[in-house]
C-alpha cells in the first residue's frame, strides 16, 4: 500500500502501518548519526536536556554530503542503523516516533519500538542524490562541529521510504523466516 503521512507522526496514523507500506513522509525530520546518538546519550545520562524535541518527530539516520550550488543538501542516503541500537530503546522510551535508515535492528530495538508504538521505515541504499531531492530545507540545529554528523533539522516533501519494522513488530527483513 502507498501512503502519504506527515511528520511528526501522528500515533494513530503509525499504528495503521504495516510492514511493506511505501509511504511518503512530508514535513519536519531530523537527522542524526553515530557521534550525535553518543553525545545525546551523554546529556540524557547527565539528566540533560536533549538538543531537539523528540517526540513524535523521525530520525533520520544521514549524513549528507556538500550541497551544490542552488540545492539545500546534497546526496542524502541512509547509513546503516544498527550502529544506532544501543541508544535508540532510550530515546523511543523518550518520546521518539520513528527512524529511517537502512539494516536490520536488534531485539531490543524491536521491542521498544512496539513498547512505545512506534515504526523504523529504511530508505533505499545508493539513492543519495535522489532522496536529495525530497529535501527542501536544511538546517543545522546542533552539534555543529560533528560536521556531516551534526544534527539537521530536515523539511521534506514527499520523501520515499518502506516500513520495515512496524508498531507490532513486524519485521519486512524477517518475514519470510516466519
Amino acid at each position: 500500500m502507498e501512503l502519504n503521512i506527515h511528520a511528526p507522526l501522528d500515533k494513530e496514523v503509525v499504528k495503521k502501518l504495516k510492514i511493506g507500506d511505501m509511504v511518503y513522509i512530508t514535513g519536519t525530520i531530523y537527522t542524526a548519526r553515530d557521534a550525535a546518538h553518543k553525545r545525546m546519550a551523554e546529556i540524557l545520562a547527565k539528566g540533560g536536556e536533549l538538543p531537539i524535541d523528540i517526540k513524535d518527530n523521525i530520525i533520520y539516520y544521514m549524513g549528507p554530503s556538500p550541497a551544490r550550488e542552488g540545492r539545500p543538501i546534497g546526496s542524502a542516503g541512509p547509513t546503516t542503523a544498527s550502529r544506532m541500537d544501543k541508544y535508540t530503546p532510550d530515546l523511543l522510551d523518550l518520546g521518539l516516533g520513528g527512524m529511517i535508515g537502512k539494516g536490520k535492528r536488534s531485539a531490543e530495538v524491536k521491542e521498544a519500538i512496539v513498547r512505545n508504538s512506534s515504526v523504523y521505515f529504511a530508505a533505499i541504499g545508493g539513492a543519495g542524490a535522489l532522496l536529495s531531492k525530497a529535501i527542501v530545507q536544511s538546517e543545522v540545529v546542533a552539534y555543529d562541529d560533528l560536521g556531516t554528523e551534526a544534527i539537521r533539522r530536515l523539511e521534506v516533501k514527499d520523501f520515499p521510504a518502506i516500513v520495515v519494522i512496524d508498531s507490532e513488530g513486524n519485521d519486512l527483513y524477517n518475514k519470510s523466516q516466519s
